[in-house]
């Protein structure tokens, strides 16, 4: 039997915010790293780690002298760099792309920097990890992960170590620190100590170490007594290492590791929902970050602008920055939430920019406007055709102050085809014949700029259709879906599709749900108290909430109507908080919109949307990063992303529902219940021994409290159709296609189409230029459990390829522009063949 060995791995739990500000947390890092550098030249067995790119672009900005003595310091195997992303992120909520961003940005600068690359994955304090990450930590150059939470109380494991498998078979080694990642001042040999006899069994044994939850690291004390130990300790080996160094010994050893095939859930579960607004603002930075670089990426192809690497790079920092573990997830003080908001902010804002480049520079080619037409440019960047209902304000040259006329426009394609359409309320207030909201349904060219003409004439006012109140029909009916809205409660009745019903009756009723100030959810694995529910206003507090100066109005009416779609709202009411629901009923399909307008002003409540399904004995299931999960059989409060979906029993029908901004959820029975948003308060952390979480000798803000949009959008039918079709369905939702009124320079050569696809479900998931050198980078993602293949087109290369893909595979491509030929790379962007 060979030698017993403990390896010491010495870190500093260092958050660049939480319950600090940004500030507070440079001047730990600048300050722990100090004392940490000093301390790897009086200790020359001592090895110092740590992770997270952006603590060192700190150091190298702020404190350029340090920088280069941790440079020495790497290069004489005294200082690790451990772990490699840009910050230690949550682990649950952003995209598998933005995953892949963490960890290319963060080794990227490491290998550049330091020229090292770390081999083993550290997410220390996230609260809980989604099974996707396998596979993007394979794909980017690891072999290991290093986890602590959830613990055992919560997940049971085969053991601390353990092969993780990902959604496509992807496996790499992971362990779950048990003892966790810090140690108190002077408390370092004890807790060595206690570790020794709790694995006394075990040949090889990592440990972490280092003081405190705000910075600190080594101190001089517990490295004196750690030398002590090693010197007087005779049965087992103990050395200063790295993760890396545990995790080789441990695949060279003789331990059987068992198999785990899930995500690591749950911990903390408040996480899901907490701080809404700052999970909207995310998801809404993400969205257009992604489709942003597919337009820039499809400009530059085509020859139109230089590739913005600077700005893009600036704003990705903005994205990876919110999505650190206190930040998205919700955990921090008040002062942190408008500034991570202000992050997310700046980075929409140079986004903004760059995607109107791109846009405008799009349209080269187009034809100059004619006379009195008002040009309809919708660019799609997505590499399939999309079918959407498109909305569009456009300005006349003035206000049409004539009493007796109305401007009606006259709408039509290039094929000079007269286009359904209905003008709906503008979104300004001003009651003159001033601006017109164009409501449509088109299908779009896929990965092109698709154009509409319109013109405005007059016709007499009394000709302009009027809702009448006897046509206020709540029932729905069409060639493939039917509607009901009860006019008594306000909520979905019915919603049938092809024939078969799908929801119960009482369908997105708005419940509020007994929480408590703390954001984590610390000591709950599910939301089900039920404390009540909204209930449809009377006509006179209807009136109120509208702001309308008469005094009644009718709880649930038609607001808009015509040959596109009708538009229900009803308003509701609980206590001191409103709501108003809107259901956006298309003419033709089944999908339906529900926006819901929450204002919310109860604390400590969770408010969650219930839809009952009629499907028996369904499995439950949702998209995660680069996957999709079944959360079958559980009824604790779950996590997905843009999607979840119920399929019935027989396997042959299923209800989808796609959301902008929501993520926790929980499931029981056939009824899904979608997590909104929880009025905690900002970090109230529980306190063994304490009856309350805070004081309450004060008056305390909770997060969220006023008004927040959520949207979702309804859809059913056959099971295997509405597979295929979801992802890209969502991807539509959240990335949508740009549309604008504008005038073209009539210049330019033609555009040619980006990057299409063959099939109906591959993803094109990112697109963009390489980070090294003049290549396309393309990745693609097959979402379904069953091999796909798609041919890939880009038509300005004069590019064309077959590529498959095995199930949930990620599959990175990049096309030389110059040579046109093209290879697969791992999500480093390196050749896999090299």
């Amino acid at each position: 039997m060979s030698e017993k060995e403990m390896i010491l791995v010495c870190n500093a739990h260092l958050d660049p915010v939480w319950l600090w500000e940004w500030e507070e947390g440079l001047a730990e890092t600048l300050s722990t790293f100090r004392t940490a550098a000093r301390f790897c030249r009086e200790f020359d067995e001592f090895i110092f780690c740590h992770n997270e790119s952006l603590l060192y672009q700190w150091v190298e900005i702020f404190e350029p002298e340090l920088f280069e003595e941790i440079r020495n310091l790497v290069d004489e195997g005294k200082w690790y760099l451990m772990g490699g992303w840009y910050v230690q992120p949550d682990c649950n909520i952003p995209s598998g792309e933005s995953f892949v961003r963490q960890a290319l940005i963060g080794k990227s600068y490491f290998i550049e920097k330091f020229g090292k690359e770390p081999e083993t994955a550290v997410n220390l304090d996230p609260f809980g990890h989604s099974r996707g990450l396998v596979q993007i930590l394979k794909k980017s150059g690891y072999n290991s992960y290093l986890f602590c939470r959830p613990d055992s109380s919560l997940l049971e494991l085969p053991g601390d170590d353990f092969i993780w498998q990902g959604y496509d078979g992807s496996e790499l080694i992971a362990h779950r620190a048990s003892e966790h990642y810090n140690s108190f001042k002077g408390k370092a040999v004890e807790k060595i100590r206690t570790s020794l006899k709790k694995h006394n069994d075990n040949e090889i044994v990592m440990l972490l170490w280092g003081i405190g939850n705000h910075g600190g690291g080594p101190s001089k004390e517990d490295l004196q007594g750690i030398r002590k130990l090693i010197e007087s300790e005779s049965e087992q080996k103990i050395n200063h290492g790295t993760p890396d160094l545990y995790f080789d010994r441990l695949s060279k050893s003789e331990k059987k590791l068992g198999l785990f095939q899930n995500s690591l859930q749950p911990f903390a579960v408040g996480c899901y929902t907490s701080m809404q607004k700052v999970k909207r603002k995310h998801r809404e930075l993400e969205n257009r970050y992604y489709m942003a670089e597919k337009m820039l990426s499809i400009a530059v192809i085509n020859g139109l602008i230089e590739y913005p690497h600077a700005e893009l790079r600036e704003a990705l920092e903005d994205l990876l920055f919110s999505e650190f573990h206190d930040s998205l997830p919700g955990t921090s003080i008040s002062e942190v939430e408008p500034y991570i908001l202000q992050r997310l902010d700046h980075g929409i804002e140079i986004i903004s920019k760059l995607t109107a480049k791109a846009f405008f520079s799009l349209l080269s080619g187009e034809k100059a406007a004619a006379e009195n037409e008002f040009p309809i440019f919708i660019y799609n960047p997505h590499p399939y055709k999309v079918k959407q209902i498109t909305i569009c304000e456009l300005q006349p040259p003035e206000p049409n102050l004539d009493s007796e006329v109305f401007l009606i426009p006259e709408l039509m394609d290039m094929d000079e085809n007269t286009i359904t359409f209905q003008l709906e309320k503008k979104s300004c207030n001003i009651l003159d014949d001033q601006r017109k909201r164009i409501v449509f349904e088109t299908e779009l060219k896929a990965s092109s700029m698709t154009r509409f003409s319109c013109r405005l004439k007059k016709i007499k006012r009394d000709k302009i259709d009027v809702i009448k109140e006897e046509e206020l029909d709540l029932h729905f009916k069409n060639e493939s879906s039917e509607l009901i809205i009860d006019p008594e409660t306000g909520l979905i009745n019915k919603y049938r599709v092809e024939g078969i019903d799908y929801l119960k009756p009482g369908s997105f009723k708005l419940i509020v749900v007994k929480d408590s100030p703390d954001p984590w959810g610390m000591k709950v694995r599910s939301f089900r108290n039920v404390e009540g529910e909204f209930k449809l206003l009377d006509s006179f507090d209807s009136a109120y909430f509208a702001g309308v100066p008469e005094k009644e109005l009718d709880p649930v009416r038609v607001i808009e109507k015509g040959p596109v779609r009708t538009i229900v709202e009803a308003l509701f009411k609980y206590k001191h908080s409103f709501l108003c629901i809107r259901y956006k009923i298309p003419v033709t399909g089944s999908e339906i919109e529900i926006e819901m307008r929450v204002s919310m002003q109860e604390k400590d409540k969770m408010l969650k949307v219930c839809v009952p399904s009629t499907l028996e004995d369904p499995k439950c299931i949702g998209q995660t990063a680069y996957g999709v999960e079944d959360f079958t059989g559980n009824s604790d409060e779950l996590i997905a992303q843009k999607w979840i979906a119920l399929i019935s029993g027989d396997g042959k029908k299923s209800l989808t529902i796609i959301n902008s901004s929501t993520y926790g959820f929980d499931q029981d029975n056939g009824e899904l219940r979608l997590s909104l948003l929880r009025t905690a308060a900002h970090a109230a952390h529980p306190v063994e021994g304490e009856k309350n979480i805070m004081r309450n000798d004060r008056f305390e803000p909770r997060i969220d409290i006023g008004e927040t949009v959520f949207n979702f959008w309804l859809n059913a039918g056959n099971s295997s159709e509405r597979r295929d079709r979801i992802d890209r369905e969502a991807q539509v939702k959240n990335e949508e296609p740009t549309v604008l009124c504008c005038y073209p320079a009539g210049k330019g050569k033609s555009i040619a189409p980006g990057v299409l696809l063959s099939d109906n479900v591959v993803q094109l998931n990112a697109l963009k230029m390489a980070e090294r050198g003049n290549q396309l980078i393309l990745r693609l993602f097959n979402p379904t459990e069953y091999r796909k293949r798609t041919k890939v087109n880009v038509p300005v290369l004069g590019k064309e390829f077959t590529a498959e893909l095995n199930v949930f595979e990620i599959k990175t491509i990049a096309i030389d522009l110059e040579s046109k030929k093209h290879i697969e790379v791992d999500l480093l962007e390196r050749n896999l063949l090299s």
